[in-house]
Formats: structure tokens, C-alpha cells, sequence
């Protein structure tokens, strides 16, 4: 199994900055994409952002140029570096990682979220 430990979240007026971050730990796991979504009330829930175990980031259209997903050398925490952020960025932000375990199979696993407020 994998834990994911999420923090970073908080309340922020509209062009402010926030960090989250979110360790994995557990088993000997291979994670091979490690990401963030989000969802707001009465919304659906959708990727914001991503990186795989070699690197590779894809963002949504929405937080492109504003959002960096980045993660540490040892590819077991993923920070999101959320900058001008917007009202419409409010969420709770989950995250998200893909891990295969050392007999092949894969896995999803999920945070308990953590909680974006962008307002003035």
C-alpha cells in the first residue's frame, strides 16, 4: 500500500500564491505518475496537474503559465506551486498517484484532500 499525506492547503485573496505538497510512503512501490486533481462544489472532478517518473508535466488549460507540479529526487513527494491565483480555482485539491507494485500490478491512490479558498 501507498499513504499519501497531503498539506499546503489554506485561504488565499484572488492573485496570491499557495503550495501543496503531498508525500507518499508504504510499500516498495514504483510510482509512475504522481499528480493533482481538484473539485468544487456541484463540479466534476478533473486533473490539474501531473508528472510521471520520468519527468513529463501536463497541466489543464486553466492553469497552465500560472501552476508548476514538480517533484522531489527521490520521486516520493509532489509539490503543486499554484501562483495569480483566481476565485475560480477554488477546490478541494487531491492528490493522486500510480503506482505499480513489485508483482506488476497497478494502483490508484488518493489523499484525503485538501482545501483551496481563493477570496477577498
Amino acid at each position: 500500500q501507498v499513504q499519501l499525506v497531503e498539506s499546503g492547503g489554506g485561504l488565499v485573496q484572488p492573485g496570491g500564491s499557495l503550495r501543496l505538497s503531498c508525500a507518499a510512503s508504504g510499500s516498495r512501490f514504483n510510482i509512475d505518475v504522481m499528480g493533482w486533481y481538484r473539485q468544487a462544489p456541484g463540479k466534476q472532478r478533473e486533473l490539474v496537474a501531473s508528472i510521471t517518473s520520468g519527468g513529463s508535466t501536463r497541466y489543464t488549460d486553466s492553469v497552465k503559465g500560472r501552476f508548476t507540479v514538480s517533484s522531489d529526487n527521490a520521486k516520493t513527494t509532489v509539490y503543486l506551486q499554484m501562483n495569480s491565483l483566481k476565485p475560480e480555482d477554488a477546490a478541494v485539491y487531491y492528490c493522486n498517484v500510480v503506482a505499480r507494485s513489485n508483482l506488476g500490478y497497478v494502483y490508484d491512490y488518493w489523499g484525503r484532500g485538501t482545501q483551496v479558498t481563493v477570496s477577498s
